[in-house]
């Protein structure tokens, strides 16, 4: 944190990120642990005086993910007048002996959620000043975090099923090629609930998201699943216009 300049940063204002991956059937966060208070937290940041929260959002995904273009929406304000009040990353840097800026860490901060979907097996992650580790953990796993990231997670979360009824997911989830059980498991594991197989695959299909190619899955059993891939124009056609129902 020598580097760091408080001038260069809006005062009061920061941003949370919830970045979402999909690996083994399982919807995982990417977590940061502080090296002294040991407590986990969603990855963050401030924003830059002529920064943009989006711009901010971005740079502060590729400094712990290493990608670009990533699938970023902002979702909420965070706000309560007490929720940087016991803000750990104070305790960090009067434990490391660093950073002589503690006043600045002592403020309030009025928080913009973001949350980003990205492909795991291409996220390299990467801890920030404060933290020892970054590294995805499963839905379940997650317990205690720091402040309010778990409120952030559970909105970000909310916001992620609201959008599966009237916007596409998985481009950035799936890997290039994917079967149908698999894309209908992610959607399974976002909703956490069963999905009935064949109004599933109708209703995908009806939106004409996706392309069926002439493969199947490799190392599958007889008549192992078929391979499919999105059909780019049409599913971002289908971000910016949206479709109707349910799951």
């Amino acid at each position: 944190m020598t580097n760091f300049n408080s001038q260069n940063y809006l005062k009061h204002i920061s941003l949370d990120c919830v970045i979402f991956g999909f690996h083994e059937n399982q919807l995982k966060v990417l977590l940061l642990q502080m090296k002294y208070s040991k407590e986990w937290s969603l990855p963050g940041g401030f924003v830059k005086n002529e920064e943009s929260f989006e711009e901010a959002a971005k740079r502060v995904l590729q400094e712990r993910t290493g990608l670009n273009n990533i699938f970023l929406q902002q979702f909420c304000v965070f706000s309560d007048p007490q929720r940087s009040k016991f803000n750990p990353a104070v305790k960090d840097l009067q434990e490391s002996g660093t950073d002589p800026n503690l006043e600045w860490f002592s403020q309030r901060f009025i928080s913009a959620g973001f949350y980003a979907l990205v492909d795991f097996e291409k996220v390299h992650p990467l801890p920030d000043f404060f933290s020892d580790h970054c590294e995805w953990k499963a839905l379940e796993e997650i317990e205690d975090l720091m402040m309010d990231h778990r409120k952030i997670l559970n909105k970000a979360l909310e916001t992620l099923r609201l959008q599966l009824s009237y916007q596409p997911i998985g481009f950035n989830l799936l890997p290039e090629k994917f079967t149908m059980p698999e894309l209908q498991k992610l959607y399974e594991t976002i909703l956490d609930k069963g999905l009935d197989r064949r109004n599933f695959q109708r209703k995908i299909l009806s939106w004409k998201i996706l392309n069926k190619l002439d493969e199947r899955k490799k190392g599958g059993a007889y008549k192992a699943p078929y391979l499919y891939e999105f059909h780019l124009e049409n599913y971002n056609k289908a971000l910016k216009e949206g479709f109707s129902g349910s799951w």
